[in-house]
């Protein structure tokens, strides 16, 4: 998901009742989970965006 950040991918899991979507970060040293929820339009919401954007700085200032 480019328009997270670079390296980011979205991982969409169908188990018949939703549609579930984990948005993660690959790293060289580790996979960084940012968001797992449940989605019913194609559009992300922007509130998941920034949330992911906020999580990865956090991630990569610790």
């Amino acid at each position: 998901m480019p328009s997270i950040a670079p390296r980011c991918h979205e991982l969409r899991i169908d188990d018949g009742e939703a549609t579930w979507r984990i948005i993660y970060r690959i790293d060289a040293d580790a996979i960084a989970i940012l968001e797992v929820f449940s989605k019913k339009t194609r559009a992300t919401l922007k509130t998941v965006i920034e949330a992911c954007r906020r999580r990865l700085r956090e991630y990569d200032d610790a």
